[in-house]
């Protein structure tokens, strides 16, 4: 250990980037302590899309942090060849026909890079990739891209809090609110609202949408730029997609037990409103809308039943890239906030963990500091 390792740390949140830590540090030694509002993965790890991918253009560094994190979740499924919870089938999608249709564009893009995209017309879609139906692909076709997968990462992490309790870690639930306990400038554990009092070297904030709202608690800045999300889960369906589905008016991922996962911006948009008593009305109509949608690009365009639906904010920040490292503010303090959970949530567990433990910045999370909210 060098000088600036730690021997405790407390984590607020039990969603990936929570877990995925907490883990990391155990590996490691080190004494961890998860406490969360309620059960694990009761937040946006529980409603994510959860579509493992580094499709389409954002920053090349995003790009790169991606690419490990599908590598880590490759090495994950080799280890666990018969998980129900973690496929690679590859990622089909389509644009609207219209002027933002992007698909040459986003085609070209990612060959430049070396990820793996097949343009394919309609007509080729049925040879490559099963249960789709060709109809409902605009003329511009539709890129498939074959090393693209999904998770569960409710199962994901219950296997992962398996192994942080056997590491002697310990996990706290149902405390409701906590917040990161400062003194003298330095991050020296957490309260919750239930009472509870935990100290550690070193607090890790992994919230999730809360994460702005609480850094600011502190005085430190994290620009936000969350929208609320609804995911509607099915009931069991006897169906051949494989692939994630990324189309103009839904996504679909199969899950475990024939189960399909939806989302899609427009219907928590329309079909989502905010009660004053901070819990949500969901527009029944707009949720039918959203399986209409869903059964329609399937092959046979099954009826699609409702088992359950999640509503909450989807953890974006404002610049739409990565949060993750130490607050340089507040010693001891880090933090992880992102889109793409899924397909960062080892990754950035792994490399937030190695800073934590050693003190040494890793170059691969450079630009995803917090302090570029608050610079100039």
């Amino acid at each position: 250990m060098t000088d600036n390792a730690i021997s405790s740390a407390v984590i607020i949140g039990a969603g990936i980037f929570g877990v995925s830590t907490g883990v990391h540090l155990a590996r490691r030694g080190i004494d961890v302590t998860i406490v969360n509002d309620g059960p694990p993965a009761n937040g946006a790890s529980g409603r994510s899309l959860s579509w493992l991918n580094s499709s389409r253009m954002r920053s090349l560094p995003y790009h790169r942090l991606r690419m490990a994190g599908i590598d880590r979740y490759r090495t994950l499924s080799a280890r666990n060849p018969d998980a129900g919870w973690l496929r690679f089938d590859g990622g089909l999608t389509w644009d609207a026909d219209d002027e933002r249709n992007e698909i040459d564009a986003a085609c070209r893009h990612e060959v430049s890079l070396g990820y793996d995209a097949r343009r394919l017309s309609a007509a080729e879609v049925a040879r490559v990739t099963p249960g789709v139906d060709a109809r409902a692909i605009t003329p511009q076709g539709a890129i498939f891209n074959p090393g693209e997968g999904w998770v569960d990462l409710p199962m994901l992490i219950g296997m992962l809090l398996r192994e942080f309790s056997a590491l002697g870690g310990v996990l706290v639930t149902d405390q409701g609110a906590a917040r990161a306990v400062i003194e003298g400038g330095r991050a020296v554990g957490a309260e919750t609202a239930k009472g509870g009092r935990f100290r550690a070297d070193g607090v890790v904030l992994a919230t999730g949408p809360a994460v702005p709202k609480m850094a600011a608690e502190s005085g430190l800045a994290i620009d936000d730029g969350t929208p609320l999300a609804l995911l509607v889960q099915t009931r069991p369906l006897a169906h051949p997609l494989r692939a994630v589905l990324n189309t103009p008016r839904v996504a679909v991922r199969p899950a475990p037990g024939g189960t399909f996962a939806l989302d899609a911006d427009w219907a928590a948009e329309e079909g989502v409103k905010r009660r004053a008593d901070g819990g949500y009305e969901i527009d029944e109509a707009v949720v039918a809308a959203l399986l209409a949608e869903a059964g329609r690009v399937m092959e046979g365009n099954p009826r699609l039943d409702v088992a359950t639906i999640g509503v909450g904010g989807k953890p974006i920040p404002g610049d739409g890239e990565p949060v993750v490292g130490a607050f340089k503010a507040v010693a001891g303090y880090h933090v992880a906030f992102s889109h793409s959970g899924a397909t960062l949530g080892l990754i950035v567990g792994e490399l937030l963990a190695d800073e934590i433990a050693t003190g040494t910045e890793h170059p691969m999370l450079a630009t995803f500091r917090p302090e570029r909210f608050t610079a100039g």
